[in-house]
């Protein structure tokens, strides 16, 4: 993994000797919640969430302002879920960087988004507050969208109602 996290810092100039990019690895993996030993292993040695990690803190070596994340978490089980967008958001802070966060799941959109873009069939169909889609979505689509949310998820439309 130091390998892979080191190359592109490599290729751009970042860092003014090895033992420099090497440090900047180590502190890019710990920001990203995984301990110092992942420097040192194969991707095939991690789990779905640390790998995810990984391709986090592959993304931030080059610090970008705007990161795509698309269907980031929706293979992994809800508990790592929950881990990895809360790590998104501390992230998204400490690194003053935007995301466009692509994801079928209404809830981690709910949860991941200020603002929201409704697509069918590859056209816009509705684009707002994320508050005001859930609360009072206004193309037939996306009503349809939130009223196809199981009943165990019915919890989204309630609270956005509520807030």
């Amino acid at each position: 993994m130091g390998q892979i996290l080191s190359e592109p810092l490599l290729i751009h100039g970042i860092g003014d000797s090895d033992a420099a990019r090497s440090q900047m690895v180590h502190e890019l993996l710990a920001r990203v919640g995984l301990p110092e030993t992942a420097y040192h292993k194969y991707p095939h040695e991690f789990s779905g969430g640390q790998r995810q990690r990984i391709a986090i803190a592959r993304c931030l070596t080059m610090k970008p302002d705007i990161l795509i994340c698309d269907e980031s978490v929706s293979a992994l089980d809800v508990s790592v879920q929950a881990q990895v967008l809360n790590l998104l958001q501390d992230l998204q802070d400490e690194f003053k960087m935007s995301y466009i966060f692509i994801s079928h799941d209404l809830a981690v959109v709910k949860y991941m988004s200020d603002q929201v873009m409704v697509m069918s069939q590859g056209e816009v169909v509705e684009l707002a507050n994320s508050d005001d889609i859930y609360r009072q979505p206004q193309h037939p689509y996306t009503q349809k969208l939130l009223s196809a949310i199981p009943k165990a998820d019915q919890r989204i439309r309630r609270q956005a109602a509520a807030s």
